[in-house]
């Protein structure tokens, strides 16, 4: 689908490697096991950190497991998401969790090469990346635009440019030199993972986006990584990202709680 990578190893970049898309935080919580990952971070309670991103679970045991986790996330308050990647098992996996009444969207996995990038950005658009310096304006904007409550996602921001073990970078897109519209990248050995981009309302249609895909597609190249990965709603950013040049690799249902 994409010269110098098959399909096993596209699937790797795009599902695998976002399951740790994470910097390790105090109170983050990460269950692992056979056929299972899981993210539990109950100061989080607007989303983001909490959720099931692998769940291969046996026909006897999977009504028992499901409840359980969604019993937990609801005792603790917490929004959470449910990926149904391909490969989830039991085979009516989406079925149980719709069932329970959690809400499916559609995502698509895209990738793409980070070469062959336009340069210009739109007239007034700018993106700088975001150090220690300007993450709390990072916040500002990224938690108008997700209407999250700013604290604790700024705590999320805050580790993603302290801590000595991340890969995270982040971006911020100014319109005539106001900061309107946010993104990240999490680099990973040989894909870089985008993920978060969103504009405020009275921006959109002004060529933001696109920069900030394009900025971090640059960026990606200039660490030395030939590939970009990215989850995007079908609904919505999909369909734009596909005009930018990336490759749907999967579809797969997110269950939302």
């Amino acid at each position: 689908m994409l010269p110098g990578w098959d399909a096993p190893a596209l699937l790797e970049e795009v599902l695998a490697c976002p399951r740790r898309a994470f910097v390790p935080m105090p109170g983050l919580r990460v269950v692992e096991r056979p056929g299972w990952q899981q993210l539990v971070t109950p100061w989080l309670k607007d989303g983001g950190l909490n959720g099931v991103s692998l769940s291969v679970l046996e026909t006897s045991e999977a009504d028992a497991v499901i409840d359980a986790t969604i019993a937990e996330y609801r005792a603790l308050g917490l929004r959470f998401r449910w990926s149904v990647h391909p490969g989830s098992a039991p085979a009516d996996l989406a079925e149980r969790l719709a069932a329970r009444g959690l809400a499916p969207q559609v995502v698509v996995g895209l990738a793409r090469l980070t070469e062959d990038v336009p340069e210009a950005a739109p007239h007034g658009v700018e993106v700088v990346e975001v150090g220690r310096e300007r993450v709390d304006e990072f916040t500002r904007v990224a938690a108008q635009g997700w209407e999250c409550a700013p604290e604790p996602f700024g705590w999320v921001n805050r580790a993603s440019v302290e801590h000595p073990a991340s890969s995270v970078r982040l971006y911020l897109a100014q319109l005539h030199g106001v900061p309107m519209a946010t993104a990240g990248t999490h680099l990973f050995p040989r894909s870089a993972y985008l993920l978060g981009g969103v504009v405020l309302p009275e921006a959109r249609g002004r060529g933001l986006y696109r920069a900030l895909v394009n900025a971090r597609l640059r960026d990606a190249a200039a660490h030395g990584l030939g590939l970009a990965t990215t989850q995007a709603l079908e609904q919505t950013s999909a369909p734009l990202l596909e005009h930018m040049g990336f490759v749907p690799v999967c579809r797969f249902p997110v269950y939302h709680g």
